[in-house]
């Protein structure tokens, strides 16, 4: 299945392990995942509405976190339904084309997280350190072009990963030893040498990340800058309070990506099942905690949540 008259030639289809060594208990675990979906779902749906049918909510900072969780909703929902088909109906097979789309969506989706959250530090930034040209630096204008440069951004790096993987051919071991198609893990079954798709990934990895952690530190050192320098602390402890739900869900987020990042380079003698739950964690905790994070921590969210649920219950 290596070439045909020089044509790289691909498995028809791929079979998904779920996860290795593991097997008898996919079972047990899926309840747990099943349950991160369900609470990521309606949760994401929740802040979504809100948003949406809330004209006071209708400002930069809202309008970067539906960007956050409608990407995190679209995440979850490209992983874990065929997650869950594996532990439950032993669904194994997915198709060569889905799983290049699988892939792509991992990828893409992971990058405009990460490009959200840039944005949302410099939302921050401009209403803390600038706060009466906020709403001119910050226009709906400029807000819808920042959402479409972080999904260009986020498409234009991802399309090269799948099309690396396309032009690689395959030999007869199509079984990825994983619960989902990650880039290196369908990369290894090809019978060619994979050291460019293996340099884009990292190289990009890196320059990615790279930029947005250090703008993030940056607008929070100038955050802070501002904060202490206030001379009440009642103002101090408004300005800050701002922020935290942000400062939460980067930590949930880049935290899970260094951990699964260092595990997988460095941790060879750790066994195949841990690289893989951790892997799936990094891609449905930040999913699942974002809209909690935000509905507690962000005072107006919370109490039009509050709302919602007492009028359902007093009708």
């Amino acid at each position: 299945m290596s070439s045909v008259n020089g044509t790289p030639t691909h498995p028809s289809i791929f079979i998904l392990t779920g996860i290795p060594g593991l097997e008898y208990a996919h079972i047990w675990i899926s309840l747990p995942f099943c349950t991160m979906y369900i609470i990521t779902f309606f949760g994401n749906c929740i802040i979504l509405y809100i948003i949406k049918t809330e004209r006071t909510l209708h400002h930069p900072m809202y309008y970067f976190l539906s960007m956050l969780v409608a990407t995190d909703l679209v995440l979850s929902s490209a992983v874990l339904p065929k997650m869950l088909a594996i532990f439950w109906f032993n669904s194994k097979e997915i198709y060569f084309d889905a799983c290049l789309i699988q892939l792509f969506f991992v990828h893409c989706l992971a990058f405009m997280e990460s490009g959200v959250f840039v944005a949302m530090a410099f939302d921050r930034y401009v209403a803390i350190c600038n706060p009466l040209r906020h709403s001119v630096i910050l226009s709906n204008p400029v807000v819808t072009r920042i959402g479409l440069l972080i999904l260009i951004r986020g498409v234009f790096l991802s399309v090269p990963v799948c099309f690396l993987v396309k032009r690689l051919p395959f030999c007869s071991n199509n079984v990825i030893r994983f619960s989902y198609c990650g880039h290196e893990m369908v990369a290894k079954l090809a019978c060619a040498a994979t050291l460019i798709n293996t340099l884009y990934e990292q190289t990009i990895a890196f320059l990615v990340v790279g930029f947005d952690v250090t703008f993030i530190v940056l607008s929070y050192v100038m955050i802070l800058r501002v904060v202490f320098r206030l001379p009440s602390t009642r103002a101090f402890f408004k300005a800050f309070s701002t922020c935290g739900s942000h400062i939460c869900a980067i930590l949930i987020f880049y935290i899970l990506a260094l951990f699964t990042f260092l595990t997988h380079r460095f941790g060879q003698n750790i066994p195949l099942h841990v690289h893989v739950i951790v892997a799936n964690l990094t891609l449905l905790v930040p999913p699942m905690f974002n809209p909690i994070v935000y509905g507690l921590k962000t005072k107006k969210i919370r109490s039009l949540i509050f709302t919602m649920v007492h009028c359902k219950r007093s009708k």
